[in-house]
């Protein structure tokens, strides 16, 4: 439909019709007009967009793989991925991006993508955090905390998450800590969490207290970390070694455990991975690669909750055939479940049709990492004119 004619139609018509668009195209309508310009721009409208009726075919892949420079030194460069549909091909939605900041060889093993939310995700080594909209190729680094670590003492870093706040309608950080006197301490009663959380509508961090003094122990399995109705959920073990699900709800901003199925236990020769399928927080449970598999464990079982913050029930979804998981990332469209391989390889297995299959993208064991997420024309948020810039990929 050219511009002539809307500028025929009632603006509800015109709204209607631009709500139907994919991101892309209302990008490129932005240029024609001041009108569609304000418009588009808008943040009603752009609530409205992102809230339209979606389904699995809308969802896209961001990949974040490292590429070796030289001793010490890499660069991280962000795929943005899509397949049509029954297509066991991956293509590129939009142009690769040379991620800043990130090019150490820490960076590249602890890093994490962490969303998404609203068309936002984050990349994170724990101390630098870049916002990004991969849509509108748009990023923000975040500012430092200002709380160092006393004298003395030494910062563990355990977990990390990002989120949108739909009661204070803010997105949040929130980070935390094991503190312990130098060297690490490991009694436990020699050590405290510390929590800090990040809100964008004052551009600050501040520190909160968590009801108990040591949090359970974070797991640091890729793909360990999600979002899912208002709170950010973490595999972890609790004080006797039992792996959980750490949750920190961004309105409540307090802590509490979800226990894994019975199946679940301590040194079960398992990696966790959390991740939402069929609106589910969604449980991702495969042989650890570096473990001794005992007859029976070599299978995947993908779990589902049932009644979300009510009465918690684990159902088992899928048993899986032995795959080469080295690390789990999430469920793609519902059914299509997208691993790292023990020789680097992004891979996939489709719980429809049980076929397994291999894309082109490789990197070192553990250092993929990757996003499911939806299109939007999110702003990323800046309150104030001495916060960080919104800069340009």
């Amino acid at each position: 439909m050219s511009y002539g004619i809307m500028k025929k139609l009632h603006e509800d018509v015109v709204i209607q019709i631009l709500l139907e668009l994919p991101v892309k195209s209302l990008i490129r309508f932005k240029s024609i007009s001041k009108i569609l310009y304000t418009l588009i721009h808008s943040s009603i409208f752009i609530n409205l967009h992102r809230n339209r009726r979606r389904n699995t075919n809308d969802e896209l892949l961001i990949l974040k793989r490292p590429i070796f420079l030289d001793e010490n030194l890499y660069k991280n460069i962000m795929y943005f991925l899509s397949s049509n549909y029954n297509d066991d091909t991956l293509k590129h939605v939009s142009p690769e991006i040379d991620v800043p900041y990130f090019d150490n060889d820490f960076c590249v093993q602890f890093q994490q993508l962490i969303g998404s939310s609203h068309g936002l995700i984050a990349l994170t080594d724990y101390e630098d955090i870049i916002f990004l909209n991969p849509t509108t190729r748009k990023y923000r680094l975040l500012p430092h905390s200002p709380f160092r670590c006393p004298k003395d003492f030494v910062f563990v870093p355990r977990g990390i998450g990002f989120g949108y706040d739909s009661i204070e309608k803010d997105y949040k950080v929130v980070r935390f800590y094991e503190l312990s006197s130098e060297p690490y301490d490991r009694d436990l009663e020699a050590r405290h969490s510390r929590v800090e959380v990040y809100d964008f509508c004052t551009d600050t961090w501040r520190w909160i207290i968590p009801t108990v003094k040591l949090l359970p122990r974070v797991h640091h399995y890729v793909g360990s970390e999600t979002f899912f109705s208002g709170a950010c959920h973490w595999t972890a073990q609790d004080d006797d070694a039992e792996p959980i699900v750490l949750c920190f709800h961004l309105t409540y901003e307090s802590f509490r455990n979800i226990k894994l199925p019975d199946t679940c236990y301590f040194c079960d020769n398992k990696g966790y991975g959390l991740t939402v399928c069929q609106n589910c927080l969604t449980l991702i449970c495969y042989p650890h690669p570096k473990c001794h598999l005992e007859p029976g464990q070599e299978f995947t079982d993908i779990w589902f909750i049932k009644e979300y913050g009510e009465d918690e029930i684990w159902i088992k979804k899928y048993t899986i055939r032995p795959l080469p998981i080295e690390s789990s990332f999430a469920i793609w469209k519902d059914h299509i479940l997208l691993f790292q391989t023990g020789t680097g390889t992004l891979s996939s297995y489709d719980i429809h049709s049980d076929q397994i299959n291999e894309f082109g993208f490789q990197a070192n064991n553990g250092t993929l990492r990757l996003l499911v997420y939806n299109e939007a024309l999110t702003i990323i948020p800046r309150e104030s004119n001495e916060a960080t810039q919104v800069l340009n990929y």
